[in-house]
């Protein structure tokens, strides 16, 4: 079986690569191949048994997304994005990579003919969602997004619907959570500081919170996203219907709730690293960002994800510690 993935190099990507390599078959299939694909080049060296192609190139390069799916990969994985503050700051390149990119995609996949239909698991956003809004969200709440990150996610999500209808591609879109806690350095992101105020703490670093303890967000963990990303990539479609968009399970939580299970987790000296320093454009963002979901309909698929936030913390915390000790994931 032959897999791409696009956007291979960040960290979903990264962890979605040792999944596919540690269980080293899906669908009842070996992997023989995993080609990933970024705007640079993934540095992961191929196991024995698995030949991993990594690329580096421009999702919005018509040509070059043509040739990877001339390759026919049974299941493609597509994470590329440009991320929500970054969108938000730069019109045209948001359009180019995150909707131009899908649009490439879709269209080079038609264009391989009747017998090619791989399974397309796409990365949505729960910003396509935008206030006001019900309390929780069902995923029948009406798609008006308040950002051009959200109104780009959207748009790929109604491509896929119809290329699934008209029977080109076999699609399944995933609305991730917001991913905490995210490691390494902060990204461009309206969302960065979700991770950052338990990242940068636990790094014995001073973190900046731009928003009020009050702020309630929906957050998964990275394990909980590759385990959406799995488990779309296997799942019976047909039960989809035509609506081959879900909302994937997280957890709904204020910023004193994850600063209190930071505190809980690691102690006062910690949790005391958080400097407040409002920022009215981060403010007016994340205001516009729906906070609680109703996700059964993806519980029912046999979606799941954590239990509690101190988990995810503690999760972090033994990633974190794995990589200090040379350990794999």
């Amino acid at each position: 079986m032959r897999i791409l993935i696009l956007g291979a190099a960040g960290m979903v990507g990264r962890r979605l690569i040792d999944r596919l390599v540690a269980e080293r078959r899906i669908a009842g299939q070996d992997i023989d191949v995993i080609e990933a694909f970024d705007v640079v080049e993934a540095d992961i060296a191929s196991p024995e048994g698995i030949t991993i192609e990594a690329k580096a190139g421009d999702i919005s390069d018509r040509s070059e997304i043509e040739a990877l799916v001339a390759k026919r990969p049974d299941i493609i994985f597509h994470l590329a994005a440009i991320v929500s503050g970054e969108a938000e700051a730069d019109f045209e390149k948001g359009y180019r990579i995150n909707l131009d990119g899908m649009s490439h995609l879709l269209e080079a996949i038609r264009h391989e003919g009747d017998v090619y239909r791989p399974r397309l698991v796409f990365t949505s956003s729960i910003a396509v969602f935008g206030a006001p809004f019900e309390e929780p969200i069902g995923d029948t709440f009406l798609s008006a997004p308040l950002t051009s990150y959200g109104t780009q996610k959207a748009i790929c999500e109604l491509l896929l619907n119809d290329y699934s209808r008209k029977g080109y591609v076999d699609g399944v879109g995933i609305r991730l959570p917001t991913i905490v806690v995210r490691p390494g350095k902060p990204n461009k992101a309206a969302s960065s500081f979700f991770s950052g105020i338990i990242r940068e703490p636990l790094a014995g670093q001073e973190a900046i919170l731009p928003v009020a303890d009050d702020v309630r967000h929906w957050v998964a963990s990275p394990a909980a996203a590759v385990g959406f990303l799995m488990h779309a990539a296997l799942m019976d479609t047909e039960r989809l219907g035509a609506r081959r968009c879900l909302t994937m399970p997280g957890l709904s939580v204020t910023i004193a709730e994850m600063i209190e299970a930071l505190r809980v987790v690691a102690g006062d000296e910690v949790a005391g690293r958080i400097r407040r320093e409002p920022d009215a454009v981060i403010e007016k963002i994340v205001a516009g960002w729906p906070r609680n979901f109703d996700a059964s309909r993806a519980e029912e698929m046999g979606f799941s994800a954590d239990a509690d936030f101190a988990d995810i913390i503690r999760a972090h915390m033994a990633d974190e510690a794995a990589k200090t000790q040379g350990s794999p994931r």
